[in-house]
């Protein structure tokens, strides 16, 4: 059986690049530094620590280095100016993340000048007309407050020789990028085109995904937001199905690759029967397929809550060749399908069914983010700022092992992280729904 795999695979460097040696006095008075030969584990596990008892082989110690503010600084602050850009969709804490950016760097720094760039990478185009905001402390002050990201957002890509002049017009010593994989590979190309022309430019990134599947980071901020969203329209299809005879509940969330909004929230709410992720492939029909495996539950229960990720099922829908802005294959509407078979399948044994069904996807990406993500975007902001201002480059700021890390853009971007259907978490979504391990007839 095919698996995906969500555990650590041991990265062969974790240098993060500088524009130059920090040689300034770091302004902030107060606190301790973070040492330069401190570290932080990628594996912590005692095999990798102790090595294996039936291996004479030494065991590879492979580190991140921790984030957080330096004893010494590469840029001057009151010669430094700031960029702040997101990309991509939405996701709750965006925000957060502009306001702790903003915050730490005026604040701790006295840096010159923070500006927001509009409307994602398009905004650094001159022909797209959109304005640069200067981002004080007044304006952000409140901005915690709402979903989405003032600056706007967009998907698609631009030239990296764009963003650099960009870059150059405008004086800027630091730039943030904040968004997906498709965001921190562009940002690996703007590093690529500054060091090109001698530039000492940093470039940090924060990675944002609603779906969780950014490579070493874990979890990716807003997600926590996104379960406690998703669990609203859960219970909410769940009172629909035992509301009704023969009630079927059914909810669509975000997950285009990878399940975890699904699998989280089918955790969170004990009322899930039945998870669908992109995976795990199922069958819709046959012995072993979905829709035999409901018929059991209902005749058992009378009532059946379905949560299923948009990226669920695609192989049992036409191929679509269309691609979004982003380079996305455009996914095809799993939940459609459902609806219609599970429908007609009661039908044809003359048993009407009732399904209720809720797609609260683009709620779930714009409210604003709860206590712990704010907390946590916080921490990503502040930390990004402590990274630029001491001249490291090319690398994402992240939380590893429970402590906040910097990890090279390469690393992020060499792949996208998966639920391992063969793992202890998956088997308590499957313990938790009581849904069959494989729907599957071969």
């Amino acid at each position: 059986m095919k698996t995906h795999q969500d555990e650590t695979v041991m990265p062969k460097s974790t240098e993060i690049m500088t524009v130059g040696p920090a040689k300034i006095k770091n302004p902030i008075n107060f606190g301790r530094f973070t040492e330069e030969d401190e570290a932080v584990l990628v594996n912590i596990s005692r095999r990798n620590v102790d090595g294996s008892p039936r291996s004479k082989k030494t065991p590879e110690h492979i580190y991140f280095e921790p984030a957080g503010p330096r004893e010494k600084i590469y840029f001057d602050a009151s010669k430094t100016k700031c960029a702040i850009v997101t990309c991509g969709g939405l996701c709750p804490g965006l925000n957060d993340v502009i306001r702790a950016i903003v915050m730490s760097a005026h604040h701790e720094y006295k840096v010159t000048s923070v500006f927001g760039i509009q409307y994602g990478l398009a905004g650094f185009v001159p022909e797209q007309g959109y304005d640069v905001i200067e981002l004080t402390p007044e304006y952000v002050s409140r901005i915690h407050e709402f979903g989405g990201t003032v600056l706007g957002s967009s998907r698609g890509p631009q030239e990296p020789e764009a963003i650099v002049d960009a870059l150059e017009r405008m004086n800027i010593s630091i730039l943030f990028m904040v968004g997906g994989d498709g965001t921190m590979r562009a940002a690996s190309k703007v590093v690529e085109e500054i060091s090109k022309r001698g530039l000492s430019i940093s470039v940090v990134g924060l990675p944002k995904t609603i779906d969780n599947d950014i490579n070493y980071v874990s979890p990716s901020f807003g997600f926590d937001t996104s379960v406690e969203t998703a669990a609203m329209a859960i219970k909410g299809a769940h009172v629909e199905a035992t509301g009704a005879p023969w009630g079927i509940g059914m909810v669509k969330v975000m997950g285009r690759d990878a399940g975890y909004i699904a699998a989280q929230s089918a955790l969170s709410c004990q009322e899930v029967n039945f998870c669908l992720i992109p995976e795990d492939p199922f069958d819709i029909h046959g012995e072993n397929g979905f829709l035999n495996a409901l018929n059991k539950r209902m005749k058992k229960s009378g009532n059946a809550v379905i949560v299923v990720a948009e990226g669920a099922g695609q192989e049992l829908l036409d191929e679509s060749s269309q691609k979004d802005a982003s380079g996305n294959v455009k996914l095809s509407d799993i939940a459609s399908l459902l609806k219609k078979e599970i429908l007609d399948f009661f039908k044809d044994q003359g048993i009407e069914a009732t399904l209720k069904y809720i797609d609260p996807s683009y709620i779930i990406r714009s409210v604003p983010a709860n206590a712990n993500d704010r907390i946590y975007c916080s921490f990503l902001g502040i930390n990004a700022v402590h990274a630029g201002m001491t001249g490291r480059t090319g690398l994402v700021i992240s939380r590893w092992n429970g402590r906040y890390v910097h990890i090279p853009m390469e690393l992020v971007i060499k792949g996208k992280k998966r639920i391992n259907i063969q793992s202890n978490y998956w088997r308590a979504v499957l313990e938790s729904t009581g849904q069959p391990v494989s729907m599957k007839n071969e």
